[in-house]
């Protein structure tokens, strides 16, 4: 049993490691600015948009957002490209290419 875990404790790496190689290969994954959709998100759909509805990431200019139920589903995809103006000019940049709406996430 010991040695199971002395086996994992060796094979992990550091994570200056991890970070030093992340950074030379070009930087993190995702545009840190774009993390600022959280902290607008209320302010652009509303206070009750936002108990129904919540960003969850941003990945090359998509946004997944997970809904609560099927009829704000379905409201929230009609709106979508008045809540992607709004997040772009609450962040005053192009961050947020289009929305996937997505149920119960």
């Amino acid at each position: 049993m010991f040695d199971a875990m002395d086996e994992r404790k060796t094979s992990l790496t550091p994570l200056k490691e991890i970070l030093d190689r992340m950074f030379k290969e070009g930087g993190l994954p995702f545009d840190m600015d774009n993390a600022r959709i959280w902290k607008v998100w209320e302010g652009v759909v509303g206070p009750s948009v936002a108990r129904h509805a919540k960003p969850l990431w941003i990945k090359q200019r998509l946004l997944r957002v997970g809904v609560s139920d099927p009829i704000w589903l379905q409201e929230l995809r009609f709106q979508e490209q008045d809540i992607r103006e709004k997040l772009n000019q609450a962040l005053g940049k192009e961050a947020v290419e289009r929305i996937e709406f997505r149920l119960g996430q």
